[in-house]
């Protein structure tokens, strides 16, 4: 079982032909809402690969949150460790042109998730094969998880986003981290491969189509992208770091992990929404064996 801790928000999608600048106001193309949140967009994308997975967060008691329950529960999530709280659902405000996006989060009740929950679901999380992790949540409640998955000796994902919340501190209780170039550089200041190789196999640098890098404690490999024709970049990197989960409670080794979320983010692009593209394992196996990649 996968654990994913974390937000469930509702998108709120407005889509236009550029971005408006300060103070500008320009005509929109369309407007959607989809389930969407960080966390649960990664239970989403590890359930469409045939992997079981559980999340633990909070939603408002507002319309929005039963439909982001009803959603999970379509895509074969477990729900039973979702609570309410008081008030709004969290929301994400996106303003999507040109294949590009600009997000605005608001964490409502995704911040009423407490390091109190998190002790009360002490067994649920310690029978879990591996927790993924994000930042939409109070910075105590992310180290209550960190605490007792390393006490728990349960692997950790953590995608650091937002990169605002990431701390240093957080890098020896984590199995992987997974920013995208401009995160790796927000968070340690330095080059991308000088920064790989100060973490060796635990931190996968996301670089969109140029694929991820990082390093072996030998050397460092770039485990290329794979071209996509890119609607909606939306969910992408959730994409990723739940196909990456998916095959590393498998057992893949990681470059071939690497290379399987790579593909399966390759595909979420090109649908509309965060979950809408999420493929499922026969897609994603599909195009890998026409790849026909292959691990040095």
């Amino acid at each position: 079982m996968i654990t994913v801790i974390g937000s469930a928000n509702m998108d709120v999608i407005a889509q236009a032909d550029k971005f408006p600048l300060q103070g500008e106001t320009v005509r929109g193309k369309d407007f959607q809402t989809a389930p969407g949140g960080k966390g649960a967009n990664q239970a989403v994308a590890c359930a469409r690969l045939g992997q079981k997975v559980q999340l633990i967060g909070t939603t408002g008691t507002d319309s929005f949150g039963e439909m982001i329950v009803a959603n999970l529960r379509d895509q074969q999530v477990d729900t039973s460790y979702i609570t309410q709280a008081d008030g709004s659902s969290g929301v994400a405000v996106i303003l999507l042109t040109e294949g590009d996006n600009r997000i605005i989060s608001i964490p409502g009740a995704n911040h009423a998730l407490t390091p109190e929950r998190i002790g009360e679901l002490k067994s649920v999380i310690g029978a879990s094969q591996l927790v993924m992790m994000q930042l939409e949540l109070p910075i105590d409640t992310v180290w209550s998880v960190l605490e007792l998955c390393n006490e728990l000796e349960v692997p950790v994902v953590m995608d650091p986003a937002p990169s605002s919340s990431f701390q240093l501190e957080y890098m020896p209780y984590l199995h992987y981290l997974t920013p995208n170039e401009t995160e790796c550089a927000q968070l340690f200041g330095t080059s991308i491969e000088e920064t790989v190789t100060n973490y060796p196999n635990k931190l996968l640098v996301t670089l969109g189509k140029d694929g991820v890098c990082y390093h072996d404690q030998e050397k460092i490999i770039y485990v290329p992208g794979v071209p996509a024709q890119v609607v909606d970049t939306t969910g992408a990197g959730d994409t990723f770091n739940g196909a990456l989960a998916s095959q590393l409670v498998q057992g893949s080794n990681l470059q071939s992990a690497i290379h399987f979320a790579n593909v399966a983010a390759s595909l979420s692009v090109g649908k509309f929404g965060a979950q809408g593209g999420m493929p499922t394992a026969q897609e994603v196996v599909k195009k890998v064996e026409q790849l026909a990649y292959r691990v040095e």
